[in-house]
């Protein structure tokens, strides 16, 4: 089960961090990831890292913004969001895979098995 908080409201510019919890399997051995899906839009991915926090990877639009981490002891992943702009509005999802040792680069191209309830970030102009 995967529980994501931490979205709200905020200006351009701004920062938000997201946080996921993740209970029910042994969470050191999944990689885990973050997805957005903004209105009228698919789905798309936008970051994750793998199960010991040592690779991370992101999409385009957001790299020297965003940071994926997470910390095993507290069964936890979080997404650092900086400079903030109006096209990061969406609902964000995390995610996890089905198989355990999947590498952060996958998770672009995967599609993930287990998902959160997602979290609302607007960011206004």
């Amino acid at each position: 089960q995967l529980q994501a908080s931490g979205g709200g409201l905020v200006q351009a510019g701004g920062s938000l961090r997201l946080s996921c919890a993740a209970s029910g399997r042994t969470f050191s051995n999944y990689a885990m990831g973050w997805f957005r899906q903004a209105p009228g839009k698919e789905r798309e991915f936008v970051a994750a890292i793998n199960w010991t926090g040592g690779t991370t990877y992101y999409v385009d639009s957001v790299k020297g913004r965003f940071t994926i981490s997470r910390d095993n002891a507290k069964n936890t992943v979080y997404l650092q969001m900086n400079s903030l702009k109006p096209e990061d509005t969406a609902v964000y999802y995390c995610a996890a895979p089905t198989s355990p040792f999947t590498s952060a680069q996958s998770m672009g191209r995967i599609r993930p098995g287990f998902w959160g309830q997602g979290t609302q970030v607007t960011v206004s102009s």
